[in-house]
Parts: structure tokens; sequence; C-alpha cells
């Protein structure tokens, strides 16, 4: 099955991206407590949502964009298991955002997936030589 391409990949990470440094407060929450100090981790893996939006809009830095995406994917996952569990441990968490926290876990691995599809997409597209 075919993914949806870059497009949408760089408008997701341009979306997240930008959340990070509008609304950090929710993503500070899920900062696991041993990485230290929450609000840094939230502006960098915003920037690295960012760098990553925008180098998949050239076609020279797309396949290094997508693998760099595909990490960051990875990266953040302690962050979405420190969401499930404090969720879960919360007597103020409904059941419904807590199912929904277990439920966002696996949808880590397609999102990898895709940004690996984007970056082998870009390895084999004929690259755009300077006429210089």
């Amino acid at each position: 099955m075919p993914t949806p391409g870059w497009k949408p990949l760089a408008v997701l990470l341009a979306a997240s991206g930008v959340l990070h440094f509008a609304k950090p407060d929710p993503y500070a929450r899920i900062v696991p407590k041993g990485l230290g100090d929450a609000h840094r981790w939230v502006a960098v893996s915003g920037a690295a949502e960012l760098a990553c939006a925008a180098g998949l809009a050239s076609s020279r830095t797309r396949r290094g964009a997508a693998l760099a995406a595909a990490g960051l994917f990875v990266a953040i996952f302690p962050a979405n298991v420190q969401m499930a569990v404090a969720a879960w441990r919360s007597d103020r968490a409904g059941r419904g955002y807590q199912v929904g926290t277990l439920a966002r876990l696996p949808l880590q691995a397609p999102l990898v997936a895709w940004a690996l599809s984007v970056g082998r997409a870009a390895r084999s597209a004929p690259s755009v030589r300077s006429s210089r």
C-alpha cells in the first residue's frame, strides 16, 4: 500500500513543531522526568520537527530529512509511553483518554515506516543538478 508521500508528512511535522512552541505545557508533562528540563526538550523536539518538515520540502535534502524524521519518531516514543503511564496512574484521567494513550503507542510504527518510505522514494528519484 503506498504511503501518502512527503507533503503530508511535512505538514504533520510542521504542525506538530509549531504546537510545541505555541502550547508547550502538554508536551512538557510527558517528557520522562529522568531527562531533566522538560521545556528544553519540548523546544528541541519542536525545532527538530520543524527542521525535518523544512528538509522534506527540498528534493536535495528530502532523503536526509525523512531519515531524521524516522529517527525522531523513534526518539519521542518514550514520551508517549510516559503519557500512557501517567494517564493510567491518574485518578483524574477518564477511561477514554487512558485507552487512547495506549492506542497511540503502536501508531509510532506506521509513522516510522512512512518516513522511511519517503526516504526510499527520495533516494530513487532522479537527482536535480544545478546548471552552473
